[in-house]
């Protein structure tokens, strides 16, 4: 049964959501929103990668990233789990050597054996558009600034909310704050662009963060949960 407490901050949740534009997918104010678990970023080297790339567009074009920058498939990004979200890479196509300079603003590919997925202007820019894959050379550029130093091990986070808006993510993070001590905003800039993300954590293993989820749920948010 839900406490008074919690119905009134659903409640409360509701209304804030209703009137911002969220730039995450999936939220329900009617009923809580089962936990979704994204991929686990694996440990990269920093020297350069190999594999084959993959492109994207039609059918998520115009949705939400995991960075919450909405994904336009001809901007120059790219969905990857070798690197954290903000960074920079140079990605050279071994079959003709066309090399662009891509953002990664999204988690994936989930494809076995893939590293990284372009958007359509990228791969068009590789000539990659016919064949719909390439093998690949990655050459990390930059990390964002605050970044972990890559090879470390992820942290997770339980994401409650994207938004454009520093006052509403503060809104939303006040209104948790009651129930959790380690809520906080984080802002993240996307292009020319800045989101603030409401999150919890970070855990040091996926089973601690999805307890985390699994408890803020009857909330009704739109919740994830990220590792970087």
């Amino acid at each position: 049964m839900v406490v008074a407490g919690t119905w009134r901050l659903r409640r409360r949740l509701a209304g804030l959501f209703a009137a911002a534009a969220l730039t995450a997918a999936g939220c329900s104010t009617s009923r809580p929103a089962p936990p979704v678990i994204a991929s686990v970023p694996p440990p990269a080297p920093a020297t350069a990668q190999f594999g084959v790339a993959s492109w994207y567009g039609p059918g998520f074009d115009g949705h939400p990233t995991s960075s919450g920058e909405i994904y336009n498939q001809n901007d120059l990004t790219a969905a990857s789990t070798l690197y954290p979200l903000g960074s920079r890479v140079m990605v050279t196509n071994l079959n003709n050597g066309r090399s662009v300079e891509v953002r990664i603003n999204d988690h994936g590919p989930y494809v076995k054996g893939r590293k990284i997925d372009l958007s359509r202007k990228a791969a068009t820019v590789l000539g990659m558009m016919g064949p719909g894959t390439a093998p690949v050379r990655l050459d990390l550029i930059s990390v964002p600034p605050g970044s972990s130093p890559i090879g470390t091990p992820p942290r997770y986070f339980v994401q409650v909310g994207s938004f454009a808006s520093e006052s509403n993510a503060d809104r939303l993070r006040s209104e948790l704050a009651a129930y959790y001590p380690d809520v906080r905003v984080d802002p993240i800039e996307a292009g020319s662009r800045r989101f603030y993300r409401v999150r919890m954590g970070g855990f040091a293993t996926r089973d601690e963060a999805q307890a985390r989820a699994s408890q803020s749920s009857r909330f009704g948010l739109p919740i994830i949960i990220v590792s970087e």
